[in-house]
């Protein structure tokens, strides 16, 4: 018997009138499958529930044994009742034991209905139970019947997350598995160690009407806020900054195409129609959508679908008014802020003095926001999956920057570990900090200069915090990756000036734009490359656009008027490129004198040692520049061919290995040779049995992140350079893989790591 057009509303307003009243748990199940299975013409309601271990039980039935409940259990994939928890969508059979999924449970009595109508229970797209009628008559449920039960199912989401159910059933160590602890592993990002509250950076909509009074009403309610939709991705398209093509343009017409998309639309319409409220039957499509996109093996259609889950938290804050981003908020003095994705910027407007960590669903160690995390010192772990789905406001959570790791409701005892592990890092800090003003000598007097590699404003107090003796490397670009446009040659010159005031008397060396490769500005047209950190990129880029270049010395030229300006060029692979660079400086000198400006008092043109090619022009390369800066994160990648980005490859190639060692050897010899300034701003500066075999080398200036600074200082006023300088030259002849072994045994006997 198919179901009356009204049929859907009245289910509703039964619902509502349950869901008010003031029984238990259980007896609100009962009364539930018992009102579904009248208003649907059922001879059988059932309730099951996902509980820990991903085990579905029988929690009410109407029709079936009562004995069942809380008796009954499947697994995830067994049975029609795990299937449709498995796949997240409805089985409708008229012939429920010809299914080849079928399983007999004859505790159940249900072998005599024929029927079978099911739909999964969902809550942002996760499975939490599954909802389902029964007739003895071989028949297939309509459309209709389909969409009440799914609505019906919705409301049940609500009853299942409420928390009600954590006292039913047989198992006492059983729980709803969204409300117990849970440990997720993501990508490292900043390291750090924050333990605080949740904050989520878009603050979730509640839906706390799910039931229409006016069905009317509510769709035009959802119309209305349809066109406003649409009116605010038509803003974005015209505005100036995205006007222009390129694949953010792309993405966005997408985005666009989706918020015209007649069948979102429809469903969402159809769901009012149920009697859901517009919030309520946005939230229940994008649920469904969201499912779909759980489950997709199809990077372009979850891509796809997750447009479509931004869309749909766009509308629901259309919808209720909850505009903005929690940073305009009150923060928690202990703040670790959850969001799918943001922009820099958007951390950037977070009180500092109460983050403790960030965490995001997607991202990656070489995004935007990963790379202001990492300046302001924030604990940051990206990649960990499905956070934003098991957490709610104000939960207790960790975050490990160090090894990647998300602890969602810890217990007491991961409290406590993580809380001696934050204590014996301040302890360690408090060591370091002693030494900021004193300078980096060795045992045998030995000055080592100590640089900082910065590349933000808020990364400056840093210099005077760690004592540095200067900023031996800052990445121009980062101003240019922050922003929503190509930064003018007025707003450069300001932020180089704001660079130069904030280190004082101490020495910065700039580098020039490095962009491409895995650094891109959404504003610049790019193409898609096969092997974007061999191709077109730092440098090459700005011969090829000397424009680019040009205003960026003209505006370094003016910010340095009266100062020393050191500028060096990264991804340089042979000498005439740096000359054709240093031609177009020479060139912006003259514009610059001639316009009246006051010129740097020295200037000094250098270049970031990366490229292997480069290795086998160093005379010549000497006699041309002013200084050398070894980068060797790219350098080793080069030189062994190996992508540092590839987990596989990780720990294949030690920098402690006898080829780099002589390789960097080498530079240093004919850096002595010509008497030119050399330095090493890679990440092997900043670790102290990496930066001890620089030193032993003949390094006597390295660059390094803020929080390196301590340690590597300390093992510098421990160390007697000339005795491992000797020890050191024995063994650069050998053919072992690492000679880490060595130096991890020469620093445990003297306690240099301490």
């Amino acid at each position: 018997m198919p179901l009356s057009a009204s049929g859907p509303r009245v289910l509703l307003r039964q619902l509502r009138e349950v869901m008010a009243g003031g029984v238990s748990a259980q007896e609100r199940l009962d009364e539930i499958v018992v009102m579904i299975a009248a208003n649907m013409v059922a001879e059988v309601c059932s309730i099951y529930v996902i509980k820990t271990g991903g085990r579905l039980e029988l929690f009410a039935t109407e029709g079936l044994n009562p004995k069942a409940v809380h008796e009954t259990r499947l697994e995830v994939g067994e049975g029609l009742v795990g299937v449709i928890a498995a796949n997240a969508d409805p089985l409708n059979l008229s012939e429920a034991q010809n299914h080849p999924a079928y399983v007999y449970r004859p505790e159940t009595g249900e072998e005599i209905y024929h029927s079978f109508l099911g739909v999964p229970i969902l809550r942002s797209g996760h499975t939490l139970g599954v909802l389902v009628v029964q007739n003895r008559a071989s028949r297939h449920y309509s459309e209709e019947e389909v969409e009440a039960l799914q609505t019906a199912a919705m409301v049940l989401a609500e009853v299942v997350t409420s928390g009600e159910l954590l006292d039913l059933g047989v198992d006492d160590d059983d729980d709803i598995g969204h409300l117990r602890s849970h440990r997720l592993q993501g990508a490292v990002i900043a390291e750090g160690i924050g333990l605080g509250m949740v904050v989520l950076h878009e603050p979730r909509v509640i839906v706390e009407t799910l039931i229409a009074e006016d069905m009317d009403s509510e769709l035009a309610r959802l119309n209305v806020a349809i066109e406003a939709l649409r009116d605010a991705v038509d803003q974005m398209m015209e505005n100036d900054d995205m006007a222009r093509f390129g694949e953010h343009r792309e993405v966005l017409e997408a985005y666009r195409m989706f918020a015209y998309d007649r069948g979102w639309n429809k469903k969402m319409r159809e769901a009012v129609e149920t009697g859901l409220t517009a919030e309520a039957a946005v939230e229940r499509v994008q649920s469904d959508n969201r499912a779909r996109m759980l489950r997709s093996r199809d990077p372009y259609l979850s891509e796809r679908l997750h447009d479509l889950d931004d869309l749909a938290n766009r509308l629901l804050r259309v919808l209720t008014g909850q505009e903005g981003t929690a940073a305009a908020g009150d923060l928690p003095k202990n703040a670790v802020i959850i969001a799918r994705n943001m922009g820099p910027t958007e951390l950037l407007d977070y009180d500092i003095e109460r983050l403790r960590g960030l965490i995001l669903e997607e991202g990656s160690t070489n995004s935007h926001v990963a790379i202001v995390a990492r300046a302001l010192g924030v604990a940051c772990v990206a990649q960990a999956a499905d956070v934003l789905d098991l957490v709610d406001q104000g939960d207790p959570i960790i975050v490990d920057g160090d090894m990647g790791e998300v602890h969602i409701r810890p217990s007491n005892d991961i409290v406590d570990a993580y809380r001696d592990k934050v204590r014996f890092r301040a302890r360690r800090q408090a060591r370091f900090s002693k030494l900021r003003d004193k300078p980096a000598i060795t045992k045998d007097k030995v000055r080592i200069q100590l640089g900082l590699n910065a590349g933000l404003l808020v990364e400056l107090p840093h210099l005077k915090e760690a004592g540095a003796d200067g900023i031996g490397l800052f990445r121009t670009e980062l101003q240019f990756m922050i922003a929503s446009r190509f930064p003018r040659m007025d707003e450069q010159t300001e932020f180089y000036g704001s660079v130069l005031k904030a280190a004082g008397d101490k020495p910065v060396v700039f580098r020039s734009l490095d962009i491409g490769g895995d650094k891109v500005l959404p504003y610049l047209a790019h193409a898609k490359e096969k092997n974007p950190a061999l191709g077109w990129r730092a440098l090459r880029i700005s011969l090829d656009r000397p424009a680019l270049l040009r205003l960026q010395m003209r505006a370094l030229l003016r910010a340095t008027g009266g100062k020393t300006l050191n500028v060096m060029f990264p991804m340089v692979a042979e000498v005439a490129e740096f000359e054709q660079a240093k031609a177009f400086v020479d060139r912006e000198i003259s514009f610059i004198g001639a316009q009246g400006y006051k010129l740097p008092e020295k200037i000094n043109l250098g270049v970031m040692l990366e490229v292997p090619s480069l290795l086998w022009q160093m005379d010549q390369l000497a006699q041309v520049v002013d200084f050398i800066s070894i980068g060797s994160n790219d350098l080793l990648q080069f030189l062994f061919a190996s992508d540092r980005e590839n987990p596989r490859l990780a720990s294949r190639y030690d920098p402690l290995s006898p080829i780099v060692l002589n390789v960097l050897r080498s530079v240093v010899q004919a850096a002595e040779q010509h008497d030119v300034p050399l330095t090493l701003c890679g990440e092997m500066a900043g670790h102290p049995l990496e930066a001890m075999a620089l030193l032993g080398l003949g390094l006597r200036s390295i660059s390094m992140t803020p929080a390196a600074i301590g340690p590597v200082k300390a093992m510098v006023r421990k160390l007697n350079l000339g005795e491992l300088a000797d020890e050191l030259q024995d063994r650069l002849g050998s053919s072992q893989h690492s000679l880490r072994p060595f130096l991890q045994e020469y620093a445990e006997k003297r306690k240099l790591l301490t």
